[in-house]
């Protein structure tokens, strides 16, 4: 398992978890210094001490092969595995070199020490730099913010704002260098991964060059040395692009923190601080609270972010009713009262200012909680997959192919903004398309090709839409290329119709940059490093999705490379599972669930009769794929039953889910995959991640039996997953 991501909307929260994870990359960052000062220190009296060359290249080696690289996320692609890996082969190199007693060496010192002394010292060093000052903003917020709470509520009202005023000032400032730290930390540990290879793989090579046995040596190498560096560009490419993505998240998250948190499972969490009752009076314990509307369920657990630790257990206890503190009733501002269910007597808490405590309240009483408004990054223009949307691709195709195919850097060269608008204004002018088959040959292709990829992004949403990007990655992740491609040409067929034939044409056009790579720069992988964020984009905005963006390279390369076969062939699991498609649109029609068909997200939201066509326009566009492919009368009259081979646990690939489990154990206990909404008193309203009892089929097709909190009702059977 690689190391966690670091969110940046997590240095608002500052929670517990939040200081683990981010332990976990300093400890790994203190591994990696350690590591470069003994790689050093045994370069150089390799270097020096000829006479002991033998025992000082293998004690060299030895420290190669114990060092293991890990990687942000929890997959690695090919790439990174073979960089991963580099080390243990580069030992194995030194190993033979020792058996051979080859003792000559050469500008190891400008090859080798040099980046490893610069990366330590301007890359790691810069880290624990960072960490210092974040360390010392951390004491000092926490230090005026607790003088601030313990203010007098019978202190002047001016002297009050104007305590407020400077607490403000050193939380934004905390908070801002929190997000720097958190900044620098991840892009050493993504530096480190090309940086710190290179350097070796160089000082290989020259090793290669001054050994006259080495020779035979250095051709068996090369192989893997030319994968490496491959390897290692690509990863410097995704790097780059990656970078940038994180910097501009960075700055959003620092022009408006608020717009960008995360979409938590609590209904409210946070720092309080609860009054403790002692035999020497009372006194103030900060904890980190969590709040579940659902259950009512409060959890406070005491912690201190001075000293990164836990100050005691964790407790639990169920809401019974909250009460706002009148000021004149206590000293402490911000403050409210909580009795508990399951222990007595009051608890009070207080809050860390007056919004903070109103959204206490506002949760705790049964209202709806608060949450940032839905709103999504990418602006729909007028851009659709119509058929001037298909004339404007294939003119832009066609003046490419016949005009730049053979231009370097072939759509990673971008034309001028201003141009670019005018050629899009122009190719979407209705009178203007009715008039020009061709574009003319006063544009640049540069400015042709941004101007496709700019068509592509204006799309209300992206062409392989929202709802199967996670499964898209998934599928990037699957260790064994055949089944990626597998996975891959399957939801591929599962897109609506237009957004695949958009998708064929486009791959088909691709494939052609990349035959003429020799002249035009453009491999299968840099088009994957231009493509991947275009074509493929996640609704919400996070590290963790910008880490994925190098698993969306990966899908577009393999569409690329393999698209005649998934384009012009059928799925086999689309064949297996037709009679279940039209099942399942038969249901539908008949019954169309109440709820929403989508997960709610922080950042897009679709109107009901959106998505009810969206759901049939998927359903349809697969039913005609399966049923061009095969005679329709023997599909239909067919007696064999098809066996499903589906993955019905995807909530993203919910259209081929079937109507029923087919072995449904009655009183099972099933997990909410979405939330959902009654629309009758026979239904249950529930929230993503709610626990049933008790269900079983119901009588009505399409929908389960089950009970919560006590009351028994109906629940839509493709919301659930068994436990």
């Amino acid at each position: 398992m690689g190391l966690p991501a670091l969110e940046f909307s997590d240095c608002c929260l500052d929670s517990p978890q939040f200081r683990e994870r981010l332990k976990s990359h300093e400890a790994e960052l203190d591994k990696t210094n350690k590591f470069i000062k003994e790689l050093l220190k045994d370069g150089k009296s390799l270097i020096a001490a000829l006479k002991n060359l033998s025992s000082a290249k293998r004690k060299f080696a030895d420290s190669l092969n114990d060092f293991k690289f890990r990687c942000i996320g929890d997959a690695e692609t090919d790439d990174e595995i073979c960089i991963a890996k580099s080390l243990q082969e580069f030992a194995a190199v030194l190993r033979n070199l020792e058996d051979e007693r080859m003792r000559m060496i050469e500008n190891a010192g400008e090859v080798l020490i040099t980046p490893l002394e610069k990366f330590r010292k301007e890359q790691i060093g810069a880290a624990k730099e960072a960490k210092k000052k974040y360390d010392k903003e951390t004491e000092k917020y926490c230090g005026v913010l607790e003088k601030h709470l313990n203010l007098s509520s019978k202190k002047k009202e001016s002297q009050l704002q104007e305590a407020d005023s400077q607490v403000d000032l050193v939380r934004q400032h905390f908070y801002e260098v929190s997000l720097e730290y958190v900044f620098k930390v991840q892009e050493v540990q993504e530096r480190k991964m090309f940086e710190f290879v290179e350097p070796l793989l160089a000082f290989l090579q020259g090793l290669f060059t001054f050994y006259h046995h080495g020779y035979e040596l250095a051709k068996d190498f090369s192989d893997f040395k030319t994968e490496l560096t491959i390897s290692i560009q690509n990863t410097r490419n995704r790097f780059e692009s990656t970078r940038s993505e994180v910097e501009s998240l960075m700055r959003k998250m620092k022009e408006n923190p608020h717009e960008h948190k995360n979409i938590s499972p609590y209904t409210m969490e946070g720092y309080l601080y609860v009054q403790e009752k002692r035999h020497f009076g009372t006194s103030w314990v900060k904890h980190y609270c969590t709040y579940q509307s659902d259950s009512k369920r409060i959890t406070m657990v005491p912690f201190d972010q001075k000293s990164g630790g836990k100050g005691g257990e964790d407790e639990a206890i169920i809401l019974k009713s909250c009460t706002r503190r009148k000021t004149d009733s206590i000293e402490k501002r911000f403050c409210f009262d909580v009795e508990a269910v399951d222990r007595p007597g009051v608890i009070t808490m207080q809050a860390l200012s007056e919004e903070d405590r109103r959204l206490w309240m506002e949760a705790m009483d049964g209202r709806e909680p608060v949450y940032n408004s839905n709103k999504d990054n990418q602006t729909e223009g007028t851009a659709q997959l119509d058929n001037m949307g298909f004339s404007i691709v294939k003119k832009c195709i066609h003046a490419v192919e016949t005009r730049g195919i053979n231009e370097q850097g072939l759509y990673r060269i971008v034309g001028v903004n201003s141009r670019v608008q005018r050629l899009l204004s122009i190719l979407m002018d209705p009178k203007a398309a009715e008039t020009e088959d061709e574009i003319s040959a006063e544009w640049e292709i540069k400015t042709i090709t941004s101007a496709l990829k700019t068509y592509l992004r204006m799309l209300p949403g992206p062409l392989m839409m929202y709802q199967f990007q996670r499964s898209f990655i998934k599928a990037a992740k699957l260790e064994n290329q055949e089944s990626r491609i597998s996975e891959i040409h399957s939801l591929v067929h599962r897109l609506p119709e237009k957004n695949r034939q958009m998708l064929h044409l486009l791959m088909n056009h691709l494939a052609n940059v990349a035959k003429n790579h020799k002249q035009n720069l453009m491999t299968v992988a840099n088009l994957g490093v231009v493509f991947g964020p275009t074509l493929m984009r996640p609704q919400e905005e996070t590290v963790a999705a910008i880490m994925d963006i190098k698993f969306q390279n990966i899908v577009v390369e393999i569409l690329i490379e393999n698209h005649e076969k998934i384009f012009n062939t059928v799925p086999e699991t689309l064949q297996s599972n037709s009679q279940l498609l039209l099942s399942r649109k038969r249901s539908t029609d008949s019954k169309p669930p109440s709820c929403s068909e989508r997960p709610l997200t922080l950042f897009h939201t679709m109107q009901p009769s959106e998505k009810q066509e969206n759901r049939n326009s998927i359903i349809n566009s697969s039913l005609e794929s399966v049923i061009s492919s095969s005679n329709i009368n023997s599909f239909l009259h067919s007696n064999s039953t098809p066996q499903s081979n589906m993955n019905s646990s995807d909530p993203d690939l919910e259209v081929v889910k079937p109507s029923r489990p087919n072995s449904l154990s009655p009183f099972r206990k099933a997990r909410a995959l979405y939330a959902c909404k009654a629309e009758h008193d026979s239904e249950l309203s529930f929230t993503a991640g709610t626990i049933f009892d008790n269900v079983h089929p119901s009588q009505e097709p399409g929908w389960l039996e089950g009970t919560l909190n006590g009351k028994t009702g109906l629940i839509p059977e493709n919301y659930v997953e068994f436990l």
